[in-house]
This record gives structure tokens, C-alpha cells and sequence, in this order.
């Protein structure tokens, strides 16, 4: 029976499928904008951003006397901006194939890649954009390979689902991801329990599954966190450097000035360095009394000192004392001591585990122009994932390639339920 020339249509259907499959711990995000982003209005597509709301907050009156508060609600916005693909191409006689002999050699490979690197982005996003951290391993914890200390114990591990509960984030639909260091060090835990089938998965499998509350994924794309080179004794400059809820309801972000740093040095922060300041304390986002713990901020971007030493950094949350959507207890004072967290070490790095709630990062594919000059492109969409697949051909050496594409966006639309566990 002859053969079937493979075409670009059956690549990208083949291809697509591959993908979908590969999916694993990105499964476990928000997915429900993507259809918003093909929709059309007065025969126009909305564009590459979308603005979603960031609910409103209430504060609770006591007794019979009413209390009327300002309903306002912010937006944050997700952006169609990430664009990814794979290059390949193969002569008239490879073409001449099975679809099966293609999908084994090639496609799986390809995809595997391609979703590992979207993997990657999106929990390095995550990561640089939440602020609840939590150092769960140190003194006492085993050491991974590269002789850096690890998660290696429920103890250690819930110090996760107790910083969402803390955070009152919703007990259903939580996830964690672990680095493969940090996955092992849990493994070797669970094979000294009495619990036979949960022994068994961990042993024989390599498999956590659900613990502490969250469907738990180990993932070798994890990040890992370089600290800021630092320097100094830097200090708040300036009392009163709270704001309104109001002024940051789009952003969730503020700016924070402060001194005492070492001069003209560059990058003393970098993003996704986080670091409490004396005697502010996160709030139950509930009750809005405060917890007794430190609030952590996150560094948003990174940022030098100038030759007086002094610094202003971008951070969230913001620093909010009163309202519906109140952070912490009370304004920092002028020269509070500033402490960098994750270790607190410059330089250092450390592993970024991640215990989230499914509607704290947003995560959307879209479907990619078909260009007009391109000759026979393909695109393929299911379940709200596209790939699409363009041939270009050299007939001086008979060969055909391929570049198969993929458009998405990522943001963390609510960072307050997100907890970064570190390890390393």
C-alpha cells in the first residue's frame, strides 16, 4: 500500500494533540479568558489585552446604625505577548511517512520542548509577581546533590497551605509545584509512613500526588532565585508611605523610597526579591487584625542605588492601613530596618517552589494570523490551545520547513494567593 504524503494540516493537527498532552502542571491554572480573545466586536477582534476585574472588598459594620462604603473595583490586565515556536524541516522522503513515525522522532520531542519552555515562563512570572514567602527548609533538612538543603518533610511542605490559610485563600482547587530537589526530599519522607498505597506511589512511581490540600506537581522547569547583591543597612526614608486603595486598584503595586544603602551601586534589588520592614505585620484579609507576622513585600523590578545611598523601589503589595482591601497593620516609620528575606544572603540563590489557588494566575492561548503570503499555512485549535504551522520550501535541495508557532499570555492576576516556599 503506498504511502501518504504528509501535509501541514496533519502536522499541526498531530502536533497540537502532542501539546495538549503535554500540558501537565499548566493545567492546573486559570484558562477561562482565552475565548474572550477571539471574540469579535463590530466584526473586530478586541486585541491583544484584556482587562479583567480585581473583585471589590468590604469591611464589616457592627451594630444597627449603617455604614455605607464605596464599592470600587480595579482591573488588571492580561496581554497577548509571549510568542514561541519550533523550527524543523525534512526532505520529500522523510514527508512520505506515517503520521505515527513522524509523531514518535519529531513531534513529541518538539512539543515536549516548546511546553517546557512555556512552563518555564510562566512560573518565573509567577514567582517575580507573588509575595507571600515562606523559608521551609533549613536547619536540619537533607541536602539534594548540589549539597543545598531541602524540603524533606510534611512539617516542612505545609509550611505552604498554612501561609494560603493565613492568607485566607480557598481551601479547593489549590496546586503546588516542587523542584525536582525539593519532590525527592518529599519522596524520601513518605516512604517511612504506614500509609501503604500513599508508600507505594512515592516509591514505586516517583508520585505525591495530593498533599496538605494541593494536587502537588514536581516540575524541573521550577525557578531558582538569584538574591540582589545588597550592601548596607537600608532603612525606610520617610514616614507615612501608605496609600489608598484607590490609587493602586489597577496596579497592586506602590512605590517605597528608602535609604541607608550602599552608594551608587548597581542592582541592589533585583525582581523577585522580597524582605519585611519592622513592626508592619500582614492583616487577615478578612478580619483585617493583624496576624503577628512580618508582612513580605516583593520587588517588582530591578533597581540601583544612587551616590547617596538612597533607593526607590517598585513593591507589592501596597502598603494599605485601612479599608476594605487593608494589607497591614500600620505604616512603616521612618529608618524601620528593612530585612531582605529568601535566605536574606546576596547573591544566594534559592529554589522557588509555588502553592497557588487555580484563580491566581491566568494563563491564555490564542490563535495566530494566517499570513497572506504565506503558501498553504494550517492552524489547529482545540480546547482553546492553537498551533499553527507554516511550510516554506527550497527546491534546489528539496527540502521542506516547517515553523509551527504558538501565541499566549500570562499574568498573575491575584498575587495574594500565591505562596512561594523556598528550599536551597
Amino acid at each position: 500500500m503506498a504511502n501518504n504524503t504528509l501535509t501541514a494540516d496533519v502536522i499541526a493537527s498531530a502536533s497540537l494533540a502532542i501539546l495538549e498532552n503535554e500540558l501537565g502542571i499548566l493545567k492546573t491554572m486559570h484558562r477561562a479568558y482565552e475565548d474572550e480573545f477571539t471574540e469579535k466586536v463590530n466584526g473586530y477582534n478586541i486585541g491583544d489585552t484584556l482587562s479583567i476585574r480585581r473583585p471589590a472588598d468590604f469591611t464589616v459594620r457592627s451594630g444597627a446604625a449603617a455604614s455605607n462604603q464605596d464599592v470600587i473595583e480595579g482591573k488588571v490586565q492580561i496581554v497577548l505577548d509571549q510568542m514561541k515556536g519550533i523550527d524543523f524541516s525534512f526532505t520529500s522522503t522523510e514527508l512520505t511517512l506515517k503520521i505515527e513515525d513522524l509523531s514518535e522522532r519529531v513531534l513529541k520531542p518538539a512539543m515536549s520542548s516548546l511546553i517546557n519552555d512555556v512552563a518555564r515562563d510562566v512560573f518565573s512570572e509567577m514567582y517575580k509577581s507573588s509575595y507571600e514567602v515562606v523559608n521551609c527548609a533549613t536547619t536540619g533538612a537533607t541536602t539534594a546533590p548540589d549539597n543545598t538543603k531541602r524540603i524533606d518533610s510534611f512539617a516542612k511542605f505545609t509550611c505552604a497551605p498554612e501561609r494560603l490559610d493565613l492568607c485566607a485563600v480557598p481551601t479547593s482547587d489549590r496546586a503546588a509545584g516542587l523542584h525536582t530537589a525539593d519532590n525527592w526530599g518529599m519522596i524520601g519522607a513518605q516512604t517511612g509512613l504506614f500509609n501503604g498505597g500513599l508508600v507505594n506511589s512515592a516509591y514505586t512511581d516517583g508520585n505525591l500526588g495530593r498533599v496538605g490540600g494541593m494536587d502537588t506537581y514536581a516540575s524541573q522547569v521550577m525557578p531558582t532565585h538569584t538574591v540582589g547583591p545588597l550592601g548596607g543597612a537600608p532603612l525606610i526614608n520617610g514616614a507615612s508611605q501608605n496609600v489608598t486603595y484607590d490609587s493602586v486598584k489597577n496596579t497592586w503595586s506602590q512605590s517605597l523610597i528608602t535609604d541607608g544603602w550602599t552608594a551608587a551601586a548597581a542592582s541592589r534589588w533585583l525582581r523577585g526579591d522580597t524582605f519585611t520592614i519592622a513592626n508592619v505585620f500582614k492583616v487577615n484579609p478578612k478580619t483585617k487584625v493583624s496576624t503577628g507576622v512580618l508582612q513580605t513585600f516583593v520587588v517588582l523590578a530591578d533597581v540601583s542605588s544612587d551616590g547617596l545611598g538612597n533607593l526607590t523601589a517598585s513593591i507589592s503589595p501596597p502598603i494599605i492601613i485601612a479599608g476594605p482591601h487593608q494589607t497591614v497593620n500600620a505604616a512603616p516609620a521612618d529608618n524601620a530596618a528593612i530585612t531582605t528575606t529568601i535566605g536574606g544572603a546576596a547573591n544566594a540563590q534559592h529554589r522557588q517552589n509555588l502553592a497557588y489557588h487555580r484563580t491566581s494566575m491566568a494563563l491564555a492561548f490564542a490563535p495566530l494570523v494566517l499570513p497572506q503570503g504565506a503558501v498553504n499555512p494550517t492552524r489547529k485549535t482545540y480546547k482553546n490551545m492553537s498551533v499553527r504551522l507554516i511550510p516554506y520550501y527550497t527546491g534546489s535541495t528539496d527540502v521542506s520547513a516547517w515553523r509551527l508557532d504558538i501565541l499566549y499570555g500570562r499574568k498573575a492576576i491575584d498575587p495574594r494567593k500565591i505562596s512561594r516556599f523556598t528550599s536551597g
